[in-house]
């Protein structure tokens, strides 16, 4: 296979204390989205849009240092409260790279797995993607008051 076809996956799994159908709906609702995804401590949030239908379009716009950081993507399938995927880019140049987000009941609370596959071309990046979505679904829980 050559380099220009090739996927790496970034899988990341947090357990939440909070139902499968909360955990979910947090994904696609614009208010909820504004406080915890792509959202840093410093920067202020601009714009959050979303289109939650299959084939929608969601953006995230925070301002930071200055400048606007937009996070961006399609939504490929909705499959409420188990499973989310979608296309994501943080630049208009680039091509997507694919999110897959599972949730699944774990007691009192749920399990979430993220599997983000992106271009071989950014495997430098495979750490800093991991840990990224890692605090992306800390926030999640917090925000969530887990």
């Amino acid at each position: 296979m050559s380099e220009a076809n090739r996927t790496i996956s970034v899988e990341v799994e947090r357990r939440i204390a909070a139902p499968p159908d909360r955990v979910f709906d947090a994904w696609l609702d614009p208010q909820a989205l504004g406080r915890w995804l792509f959202a840093t401590p410093d920067g202020r949030m601009e714009r959050v849009e979303v289109d939650p239908r299959v084939g929608g379009r969601f953006l995230i716009a925070e301002r930071r240092d200055g400048e606007l950081a937009e996070h961006f993507g399609e939504y490929l399938e909705i499959d409420r409260p188990r499973r989310l995927v979608f296309t994501f880019a943080a630049d208009r140049e680039e091509a997507p790279s694919l999110v897959t987000v599972t949730i699944e009941a774990d007691g009192d609370g749920s399990r979430i797995r993220l599997v983000h596959e992106m271009d071989a071309q950014w495997a430098d990046y495979e750490a800093r993607t991991r840990q990224g979505w890692a605090s992306i679904l800390e926030a999640l829980e917090r925000s969530l008051g887990s």
